[in-house]
């Protein structure tokens, strides 16, 4: 059905946001026959969002800070095509109040709730004292604005721990830091105001009790504004990794319909007392142990990452609702039709390494399939470039099923059938996350991630070996023309007069290890290219293989529900891998401190000179909205090699922790025992 004529409603709606949301927010709009406008900076030039939008605005540099954070720009991109309304995606500006007066200063509507729920629900604290103030249960803790350190820790004390420091301002788990003593306090507090000041622009604090073993439950409301308040179900995100959401379902298995309605009753109570409009979400503690006993968290004043398992589950378009309420409509249902049907579980997508720690990654995205079958969200496409300017998700794989077991093994099977290729990402991890005897029976909390032990990929298969040797071996045949007469010096395994022997192709795969295989047998077919001097990376589309080539050499092969990135080598390269690995087993740590991605430099830890133990905290970089800490990799002395504000490339030297230092400092450092000159031992030549 669609919007309302154009004089009551919207013609033109701008999307202030990038990514999966905006590519999402464009197909609501396309298909009420309302025209979209995209914004991008210079980083998404080619983006997706830029190409699917009807019309699209350069708002600024790679920077967020200078293109989708900017309020000037993208308001003024918004009066320059015409748009009556702007809708504001999540993240960014989608909470930010100054950006909602702006809004309406220039005569465009706003797609979110008004004034005062931002400024309400905006800051946590303020948040958790008005709820309180209606009936909602809330977490036991104290606002830090405006104490001391000292004061602080006097009142963390007072109350006791454990508690969970966390930024005023903001959402997305970011900054938050758990302290369970009075000696982890400072770098706690530290660590959070300098994330909050960086990604919030407030570093005010606010200390809550941490809840052992908690459940994340979150409700999701609609209001209008003619004073009517729905919710639609809860959705269960406890699944999280640094407070990071990673799978999120509806319903939740731990809530049964009684504590349902109490959960949905608190959490429309919580929307009108600000007068809410449009979607929003209320976050609540849910004590594992105590499932029908639950505590505010927060109001997310829109819409959700995890929005599109409660429409799976309840039929309705968020997107749509919060357009037609920002059109001025009433709600067209009651609470009364609100009904749950089946059951649908997301997984987020992330670039980044499960083996090295989860750590962003970067490139060109040299092929990318959706699994059929389920309903994907995808930032990217096959050519896209994954860059460290924004938030590593890249797409959302969400399935829905009769029962909870069936959504659980769609989800996984739709997670073997998507293919990236050319940057790691986390779906052999999250397979491995749904295979968890907790996940698979319902039986989860906040900490299930952290006590899985650290991942690992399993071994490429034979037929994957197979499959990227064969077509190293085709790429190379392709560009290197043989000379006449001189084919047993060209093609490897040639005999005169005799069967070719099968050549041996050395492959290495991510963790270091080199495995001997043949070309062919059942690896790869069909047509396999080499890259060209003009086109840096190829893409092979093979059966059963999915393969691609990448800039640097790397054959990167996705079979069987798998991806694996294997380096062909040469036997002299082979070889000299096995001495250096022999020389390394004997050797000491290496004292050099690499950079484990590329990033700016937020905090150095230490001073140069200074005597320091394995795991201490040298240097920390930023990236991709999240902080990552460089350690020493045993005792020594530090020398620090790198500065504050400086943006450090990956594997780039960082600090060095020399041994030979430390124990030069021992010997000059004083010692409680004495040794009469006649008593030491002489000196050898």
């Amino acid at each position: 059905m669609p919007l309302p004529d154009p004089a009551e409603g919207f013609d033109t709606v701008l999307v202030a946001n990038r990514g999966e949301i905006a590519r999402r927010v464009i197909r609501t709009l396309r298909r009420l026959g309302i025209r979209s406008i995209a914004v991008y900076s210079d980083a998404d030039a080619d983006a997706p969002h830029v190409r699917e939008a009807d019309e699209a605005v350069r708002i600024g540099p790679a920077s967020a800070a200078q293109s989708y954070l900017d309020i000037d720009a993208v308001v003024a991109a918004a009066v320059g095509a015409g748009a009556q309304a702007v809708h504001p995606g999540y993240g960014f500006l989608s909470e930010n109040v100054a950006f909602a007066r702006a809004c309406a200063e220039a005569g465009i509507v706003f797609i979110g709730p008004g004034e005062r729920a931002l400024e309400v629900m905006g800051d946590k604290i303020r948040a958790k004292e008005h709820v309180s103030s209606y009936g909602v249960p809330t977490v036991p803790g104290f606002s830090a604005a405006g104490m001391t350190d000292a004061e602080i820790s006097a009142s963390a004390e007072s109350t006791g721990f454990p508690f969970l420091v966390k930024p005023s301002a903001g959402g997305g788990g970011k900054g938050m830091q758990v302290v369970r003593s009075a000696a982890e306090l400072p770098d706690a507090l530290a660590t959070a105001r300098r994330i909050a000041a960086a990604a919030f622009g407030d570093d005010t604090l606010l200390l809550e009790r941490l809840i052992e073993r908690p459940r994340h439950i979150e409700v999701q409301v609609l209001a209008d504004a003619h004073g009517t308040v729905v919710h639609l179900g809860e959705r269960e995100c406890t699944l999280q990794r640094r407070h990071q959401k990673v799978i999120e379902e509806a319903p939740s298995p731990a809530v049964d319909a009684d504590t349902r309605a109490r959960l949905g009753a608190a959490a429309c109570a919580a929307a009108a007392s600000v007068d809410y409009r449009g979607a929003g979400t209320v976050e609540f503690l849910v004590a594992a142990a105590r499932p029908d006993e639950f505590f505010f968290i927060e109001m997310n004043t829109r819409l959700q990452v995890e929005h599109p398992v409660t429409e799976l589950v309840t039929g309705f378009d968020l997107v749509e609702q919060q357009l037609r309420i920002a059109a001025g409509e009433p709600l067209a249902f009651s609470q009364h039709d609100v009904r749950l049907d089946g059951h649908a579980i997301e997984a987020r997508v992330y670039a980044e390494s499960p083996e090295r720690g989860f750590l962003p990654a970067t490139g060109e995205v040299l092929a990318w399939r959706a699994a059929a079958g389920v309903r994907t969200d995808s930032a990217v496409e096959t050519a896209s470039v994954v860059t460290a300017d924004y938030d590593p998700m890249i797409a959302k794989v969400i399935a829905h099923g009769a029962d909870r077991a069936e959504a659980l093994a769609r989800l996984d099977g739709a997670l073997a059938e998507t293919v990236v290729l050319g940057i790691d990402t986390n779906i052999g991890f999250l397979r491995a996350l749904l295979a968890e005897d907790g996940v698979q029976t319902g039986d989860m909390d906040t900490g299930l991630i952290d006590r899985m032990p650290p991942y690992a990929a399993g071994e490429p298969r034979p037929a994957v070996l197979r499959a990227a040797a064969s077509l190293d071996s085709r790429r190379i045949g392709a560009r290197r023309p043989v000379r006449s007469g001189a084919v047993w010096r060209e093609l490897e395994g040639w005999r005169a007069g005799a069967p070719a022997v099968p050549a041996v192709v050395q492959m290495l795969d991510e963790s270091g290890v080199v495995h001997a295989t043949t070309p062919g047998g059942g690896g790869a077919s069909g047509r396999l290219g080499a890259p060209s001097a003009a086109t840096p990376a190829t893409s092979i589309t093979a059966s059963p293989a999915r393969m691609a080539v990448d800039a640097d050499g790397w054959v990167w092969v996705h079979a069987d529900g798998a991806t694996h990135r294997l380096r062909p080598l040469t036997r002299r390269a082979a070889m000299e891998r096995r001495l250096a690995a022999r020389q390394r087993e004997v050797a000491a740590s290496d004292p050099e401190l690499r950079a484990p991605m590329p990033g700016a430099v937020v905090a150095v830890h230490v001073t140069d000179g200074a005597p320091v133990t394995a795991g201490d905290r040298i240097v920390t970089i930023e990236a991709m909205k999240m902080e990552h800490p460089v350690l020493a990799p045993h005792d020594g002395v530090v020398r620090v090699d790198v500065a504050v504000g400086e943006q450090v490339r990956r594997d780039q030297v960082l600090a060095h922790v020399s041994l030979a230092d430390a124990a030069a400092a021992a010997s000059d450092s004083p010692d409680d025992s004495t040794v009469d000159a006649h008593e030491a031992p002489a000196p050898t030549s």
